[in-house]
């Protein structure tokens, strides 16, 4: 995914206008269009500003993985998880590990109809 999709998907995710984002870094709305748009990429300064923002990786926002190992998918849950609140991380845990035990339960059948 590109910067600037993964920037609209941020704006998009925080319920913000693109003016509103532009006034919060104190940076040019056109400037921020053209981020969005594509035509344009910001400077170090303000990619780190960006990020903060967003409480995002800058290596996230430029597409580059942190862990070679972690798929994009990963990548993308570890995000998401960091901008949930405590409480909604502990819910989040607690669906993952029923997930778990879920396909566990599966493997188990499997293995006892394949012997």
């Amino acid at each position: 995914m590109k910067f600037s999709e993964k920037l609209r998907m941020l704006i998009d995710e925080f319920d913000i206008t693109q003016k509103q984002f532009a006034n919060d870094l104190n940076i040019a709305p056109s400037t921020i269009g053209g981020y969005v748009q594509g035509v344009s990429e910001p400077d170090f300064e303000t990619l780190k500003r960006i990020a903060l923002y967003f409480n995002v990786s800058a290596d996230y926002l430029l597409g580059i993985q942190e862990n070679k190992t972690n798929s994009l998918a990963e990548v993308e849950l570890l995000r998401v998880f960091r901008s949930m609140t405590n409480e909604q991380q502990q819910l989040f845990i607690e669906q993952g590990k029923v997930f778990t035990k879920a396909n566990n339960k599966l493997k188990a059948r499997k293995m006892t109809k394949s012997s």
